[in-house]
């Protein structure tokens, strides 16, 4: 009994000295970090610990009740609904992780070619009230590592009511026969401005960036080397970061959000030939791919009305429709600006899902068809995971308000639980990839996702006929 006593008591007292060595190293990560962040930047992060801890403690608390909820799941017949489409669907996602995880592990990029070998390319600039970041845009364009007499600026003022013009012409006094400059003579929206480009451009790679992007040294060059090496690429996706993440909390999360969706999703989609979307902050067009299908993406409409949003995914939809691969190169990158409030934020997911909506239906018309010589199944799964965020939407909706309704202290605790999990994942992805703590604000982005954007999908299905951009003036 006396050496249990002593056991249990080293126990104790081994345990009371890692909590101290963990709390002396949160506190040191907190301390250390004040010097670039606000105490409101802290603060959100710790309040998300806390409320993942919160969480855990529900679990523990409710166990008994966590049983029993499990027991009357299985004699209702709803109940037994939600258990089978839940556990389904989590199995589901299970295997199509682990499919995507095994596909980015043999993910590589395409390495740059030779100045000799590389393409002539048009890099196309649609600017609307975006003021001196267009000009930003266009000097870090024009101080690109890319052969000058091979490539072609163009960038278009969509009608803007501010002084978005007047900083393109100083660009245009300082860079000279580098940059065309184009104004149209009132706001058409960005998938015209592209057009209008898309006629002008003489090279034989398109290149898109937004007026709020800047770009890397070497990004054009890495950009565009996937063309020469593989004759059947007709799109590439470039790799997108936070430009204004040093400003305020949402950016923080989105840099870590743009970190997964694009370095770990899209490399193990370009692995199977297949990124289902070219952002529009960054992408490369074979010129003859674009001209294959102008006429139908500038015309293109949904439900009687036409599309004016959503114009990357159109244009990647439209390629690999004519069998054409679509490629991600993690070594070309660009910095963006993003929302950094909530409103900004979620006007602009609203946007992206309405995109998604639309774009799974016309893709529905061609995936399971012979659209493409070799091997179609990779595409096809990850239509059908696509397909299935959206069709489950509703149902995992009412789920989750079944389970609210039933007992809302475990819906919390579970949920928080979930995300602890989950999250962890991305929060040691970004780690790994950038040697920083920065990956903590996955938590904090899940949890905000969880609890206030999780009405996106569903709005945006049932609106996706809407048109207007929503985050424009």
């Amino acid at each position: 009994m006396a050496s249990l006593k002593t056991a249990f008591s080293n126990l104790h007292h081994n345990f009371i000295n890692e909590s101290k060595k963990l709390a002396n190293e949160f506190n040191l990560f907190f301390s250390s970090s004040s010097k670039t962040e606000s105490s409101y930047n802290r603060i959100v992060l710790l309040s998300s610990f806390l409320l993942l801890l919160l969480g855990i403690y529900f679990l523990s608390v409710f166990h008994n009740d966590f049983e029993q909820f499990n027991a009357y799941k299985t004699s209702s017949t709803l109940g037994l609904f939600f258990l089978i489409l839940g556990t389904s669907l989590f199995v589901f996602k299970a295997l199509f992780f682990i499919y995507k995880a095994y596909n980015y592990y043999k993910y590589k990029p395409i390495t740059a070619v030779s100045d000799e070998e590389l393409p002539t390319c048009t890099i196309i600039v649609p600017a609307y009230n975006e003021g001196k970041q267009v000009w930003d845009t266009l000097m870090s364009l024009a101080n690109s590592n890319y052969p000058k007499h091979k490539m072609q600026i163009i960038s278009i003022d969509d009608g803007s009511k501010d002084d978005t013009w007047e900083w393109m012409c100083d660009a245009k006094t300082k860079l000279g026969d580098r940059l065309e400059i184009y104004q149209q003579p009132k706001n058409k929206g960005k998938r015209h401005a592209l057009y209008y480009g898309f006629n002008v451009g003489t090279g034989d790679v398109f290149v898109t960036v937004d007026s709020d992007s800047i770009v890397t040294e070497n990004t054009l060059k890495n950009l565009v080397s996937p063309f020469i090496k593989n004759p059947n690429c007709g799109a590439v996706a470039g790799n997108i970061r936070v430009l204004n993440k040093k400003k305020e909390v949402l950016p923080k999360m989105l840099d870590v959000s743009f970190v997964m969706s694009f370095e770990f999703v899209r490399s193990a989609e370009s692995n199977l030939n297949s990124v289902l979307c070219t952002p529009g902050a960054l992408a490369a067009y074979r010129k003859t791919a674009v001209h294959n299908c102008l006429s139908e993406w500038i015309n293109q409409s949904f439900m009687g009305q036409p599309s004016d949003i959503g114009e990357d995914r159109a244009m990647t939809n439209m390629i690999l429709k004519q069998g054409k691969h679509v490629l991600f190169q993690k070594n070309a990158v660009a910095y963006t600006n993003v929302p950094e409030e909530y409103l900004g934020l979620y006007k602009m997911f609203i946007r992206w899902g309405r995109s998604n909506v639309r774009e799974n239906l016309e893709m529905a018309k061609y995936v399971f068809t012979n659209f493409r010589k070799g091997d179609k199944t990779g595409i096809r799964i990850l239509f059908i995971s696509q397909f299935l965020k959206l069709l489950m939407s509703y149902p995992l909706m009412l789920s989750m308000l079944f389970f609210v309704l039933i007992h809302p202290l475990l819906f919390l605790g579970s949920t928080l639980v979930s995300i602890l999990i989950f999250s962890t994942f991305s929060a040691v992805f970004f780690a790994t990839q950038y040697k920083t703590a920065e990956g903590f604000w996955a938590y904090s982005y899940s949890i905000l996702y969880t609890f206030a954007l999780f009405w996106i999908t569903p709005y945006a299905i049932a609106t996706a006929n809407r048109r207007g951009w929503l985050t424009r003036g």
